[in-house]
């Protein structure tokens, strides 16, 4: 029965959940497959960085030469 004289707005109750729905919303569709999905995307992305660290190791080392120039380590005087 509603009181009509009360200035408190109504307070939603939760039902009691049978075993039954305990147990089902736990095993939910996609419950137990999403830590599986994280697991597969991390090994996806270090097999993707692994690749990409062995094909630029491949590649090898840029040819060329160095400056014969040393670098200046000193501030030139002011003029």
């Amino acid at each position: 029965m509603r009181n009509v004289f009360s200035s408190r707005p109504p307070v939603a109750t939760v039902p009691n959940l049978t075993t039954y729905q305990m147990c089902s919303s736990v095993s939910a569709p996609g419950f137990r497959e999403a830590p599986l999905r994280a697991l597969i995307a991390a090994a996806t992305g270090l097999v993707v960085a692994l690749a990409l660290v062995l094909a630029i190791t491949a590649m090898g080392a840029p040819t060329g030469k160095t400056s014969p120039k040393p670098l200046l380590t000193t501030v030139p005087a002011h003029p």
